[in-house]
């Protein structure tokens, strides 16, 4: 298998199938982060990283894939008392000078 070059010009994504082992699902590199391809991606379940900052992007579809089922999901009370250590205070306050 090879890596796949994105097209600046074209949203297509190759075929899932055709993502690496090693690194595991690494599918294709380039293209750009517009919304249009970001939708046709998350709909896939592909997902891009940018690392380090100015190499091109790299798309992964790995297998397996973790997938949360909402009404299957169980945070642990350790997990809520971590989570809440990193609540900004007044973040989920109304912002006074928006209308909405």
């Amino acid at each position: 298998m090879r890596l796949v070059q994105l097209s600046r010009h074209s949203i297509a994504f190759p075929s899932p199938e055709g993502a690496l082992r090693e690194p595991n699902g690494l599918l294709a590199l380039g293209g750009d982060l517009s919304p249009a391809r970001l939708l046709m991606a998350y709909q896939r379940g592909y997902f891009s990283l940018v690392f380090p900052p100015g190499d091109p992007i790299l798309w992964w579809s790995p297998d397996p894939r973790a997938v949360l089922w909402p009404e299957q999901f169980h945070l642990s009370r350790s997990m809520k008392r971590f989570s809440s250590a990193f609540a900004l205070p007044g973040h989920a306050q109304p912002r006074l000078w928006r209308s909405d």
